[in-house]
């Protein structure tokens, strides 16, 4: 059975791209934004999530202390990010983030990282 990775984004062409990188290794669910995640995260099991840090609304980081407050079960979060602030990778990787990955980021990069937290489950 394959692995489920919910890609959050609020970027449809980033959406896209990533559903496109994946599709062929994982079932892909896309989320617009982090209140979209949270909520099909209610009815909806997923075995890895990516999440971009930069939203409007309610932002990556938010939606990530948000789901690890609401679910019992840890789900591993690489975020994506395509700011250069440091400050916000650092404090997703303190908050326990597993990795984490820099746009534009390369195919293969992202299905390694994924592809490793996935082995770890």
């Amino acid at each position: 059975m394959q692995k489920r990775v919910l890609v959050v984004d609020d970027d449809s062409m980033n959406l896209k791209r990533t559903k496109m990188i994946l599709e062929k290794q994982y079932d892909v669910i896309l989320a617009s934004s982090g209140e979209d995640a949270l909520n099909l995260l209610r009815f909806e099991k997923v075995d890895l999530i990516l999440l971009d840090i930069a939203m409007p609304g309610m932002d990556g980081i938010e939606t990530f202390e948000r789901l690890k407050d609401s679910y019992e079960e840890e789900i591993p979060v690489i975020f994506l990010t395509a700011s250069g602030d440091e400050d916000d990778v650092l404090n997703a990787i303190r908050l326990g983030a597993v990795n984490y990955l820099k746009k534009p980021f390369y195919p293969q990069d992202l299905l390694q990282r994924i592809a490793k937290e996935l082995d770890r489950k």
